[in-house]
């Protein structure tokens, strides 16, 4: 059965016609001043992967600590010029994308797409990669795994889609551009017309102060894109999936 486990921030687990996919796995504690507020993931998940999806070069998407434990033949699929980071991983078997072009792994079509964000590894003076979305599709079914990304010109012609994971916030008390936040993921909902979609990329890292703070960061932007999506694609379903839960991807 196809399944989808939300690991928390972008990193997920999906199970696609017997194949198994892990996207930008972040799985330890802390990164920088961010600290992980939820459970940290099985240990398992890097070694059932079939294969890894690397969206862009930030620290909190190509994470080299996490890739060190995911098994160095294991593919891994990332922006056409970021081998040298995904290498520095451990992976041997890197295969770069750019926007358009496809391969097929397993009974996996993985095909790269488009993402609206800032490429570069660390701020404006580090090394600038162009990020990507990934399009899946296995067994008939068609996934959208949209990495980091605002709504962008062309996105419509991703639809009709089986699923699709939308980022919907970040790491902090705001989010600037090249993101989506719950207004624009449900407004992309209209363009992507999914089946059903998962909301990503919340509820994972804050700072520990912010916490004290402004602690509804943490659980609010999930809810507001499920109430905002339901006039602009009442044909969606959207499942709401704490880090750390699974589900099914046959609809209700």
């Amino acid at each position: 059965m196809d399944r989808l486990t939300y690991i928390g921030h972008a990193t997920t687990q999906l199970r696609l016609a017997g194949v198994t996919i892990l996207t930008d796995p972040l799985l330890r504690g802390w990164l920088g001043p961010l600290r992980r507020q939820v459970p940290r993931p099985n240990p398992a998940v890097t070694e059932t992967a079939d294969l890894v999806l690397i969206s862009h070069l930030h620290r909190d998407h190509l994470d080299i600590p996490s890739l060190r434990r995911v098994p160095a033949e294991t593919p891994l699929v990332v922006p056409r010029g970021a081998s040298k980071w995904a290498r520095r991983g451990g992976a041997r078997d890197v295969r770069e994308l750019a926007v358009g072009e496809t391969i097929k792994l397993g009974g996996v079509e993985v095909t790269a797409v488009a993402a609206t964000h800032d490429g570069h590894r660390d701020g404006a003076w580090g090394a600038e990669i162009a990020p990507l979305g990934y399009l899946l599709d296995a067994g008939g079914r068609k996934v959208y795994f949209a990495g980091d990304t605002d709504l962008y010109e062309g996105m419509s012609k991703l639809a009709p889609l089986d699923l699709a994971l939308l980022p919907i916030w970040g790491w902090g008390a705001s989010i600037g551009s090249g993101h989506l936040d719950p207004v624009r993921a449900a407004k992309a909902l209209e363009l992507l017309r999914p089946r059903l979609a998962v909301p990503i990329h919340w509820g994972t890292l804050y700072p520990v102060g912010l916490r004290r703070l402004r602690p509804r960061q943490l659980v609010d932007p999930p809810l507001e894109f499920e109430r905002l999506s339901r006039p602009l694609a009442p044909e969606v379903e959207v499942r709401v999936l704490p880090p750390g839960s699974a589900t099914s991807l046959e609809l209700r």
